[in-house]
């Protein structure tokens, strides 16, 4: 009996999955990853975009908004480009949690925890800081009236991911928080675009809610169970939602920039599964019921990315051993079963994003030698 494989054409994208020279001794040595040494040896470069420690986005965001066609940049030409640094993604996380966005500039803010490190703020990975929903909601309910005060309009489809809108954030830069994470915070803190001023609507809010927050009855009981307070908020990711094209059919991601766009573009927005071979049987029932053609897929696999940014390496080479086994290696089976026709792989660090196609003819193209090392920078 003929069985059906209608994942012929697979892109997996894995935020955080390059450790930085300074690391990837340490990270990699005797890392035991056959299927995707395997994969990267006998792959075609595709493309290699440059980033460096300044850029206020990371490059998954900036990779799946490039290819959705948001915040695209006319100098985007080719491999080694180095790429615009804006991307409105707040609009399209609305989207993705349920808000509608329609025409107006939208920001995303998250609360955060900012301690005083020698004579300078940092912030604290927002991942760390176990704020409960409960939690949340409660400062939310603080935060609101100030916000509205202003004349900004709130939503809050999430306790832990509220949404500004105000035409004056447009005219903002900001930075995910994951880029200021650790580091002094002052060139990360939003800035009027062209005239680099601090915004004095945002720095009114921001200070008034800092106080509000300070000394709650919320944070005296997070202090009090060992955890950080909830004293500030940031924002970052603002601006217009556009058009958007459909490079993919259909689209697995926890990310909320990434559903949003994939709902944006009528792509089919599923559940990410734990394996590629769960991902397979789905794909084959839903051949099977006509609702699925044989269009590129995308899945964002992001497993690696808490502990890359705790720097946890030995969690990190755990979870990288995993996906070897859950994702890789039955890849590169169904690449020489000819299940797949083409597997697309972006793997990013903390700065850039390097492309790799194999196709299911380039297995047997003993040659090429390319190795993992190569593409760290």
């Amino acid at each position: 009996m003929h069985v059906t494989h209608p994942i012929l054409r697979l892109h997996l994208l894995l935020p955080f999955s390059l450790p930085d020279i300074t690391h990837a001794k340490l990270v990699l040595h005797n890392l035991y990853k056959p299927a995707l040494d395997k994969l990267v040896e006998r792959a075609t470069f595709v493309e290699r975009v440059i980033g460096d420690d300044f850029q206020r986005t990371l490059p998954h965001e900036r990779w799946v908004a490039r290819c959705f066609g948001v915040g695209r940049a006319d100098a985007l030409a080719g491999p080694c480009q180095q790429i615009n640094d804006v991307v409105p993604l707040a609009p399209y996380m609305l989207l993705a949690d349920g808000g509608n966005p329609q025409d107006a500039v939208w920001a995303c803010v998250e609360p955060v925890h900012m301690r005083v490190v020698h004579n300078h703020l940092v912030l604290v990975d927002p991942g760390m800081l176990q704020l409960s929903q409960n939690d949340a909601a409660g400062l939310l309910a603080v935060a609101r009236p100030l916000i509205r005060g202003l004349g900004v309009k709130l939503e809050a489809p999430t306790p832990l991911r509220w949404y500004l809108s105000s035409e004056q954030l447009g005219l903002l830069a900001s930075a995910s928080p994951l880029r200021a994470l650790g580091r002094n915070i002052d060139i990360w803190l939003p800035h009027e675009a062209y005239t680099g001023h601090r915004p004095r609507m945002w720095m009114k809010l921001q200070n008034e809610i800092q106080m509000a927050w300070f000394g709650h009855p919320i944070n005296q009981a997070r202090e009090a169970r060992g955890l950080p307070a909830i004293n500030s908020l940031w924002l970052y990711a603002q601006g217009r939602m556009t058009t958007v094209s459909k490079p993919f059919e259909r689209v697995l991601s926890r990310a909320a920039a990434t559903r949003g766009l994939a709902i944006s573009s009528s792509a089919a927005l599923e559940t990410l599964p734990d394996t590629f071979d769960i991902l397979r049987k789905q794909a084959t029932t839903q051949a099977a019921d006509h609702t699925l053609n044989n269009g590129m897929t995308l899945v964002e696999l992001d497993q690696l990315s808490a502990p890359f940014i705790q720097q946890d390496w030995p969690r990190f080479r755990a979870m990288f051993s995993a996906l070897g086994d859950d994702w890789f290696s039955p890849a590169l089976v169904a690449l020489k079963r000819r299940e797949l026709v083409q597997l697309a792989i972006t793997l990013c660090s903390d700065t850039g994003s390097t492309t790799l196609v194999i196709r299911a003819l380039d297995i047997k193209k003993f040659w090429r030698r390319r190795s993992f090392s190569s593409l760290l920078r």
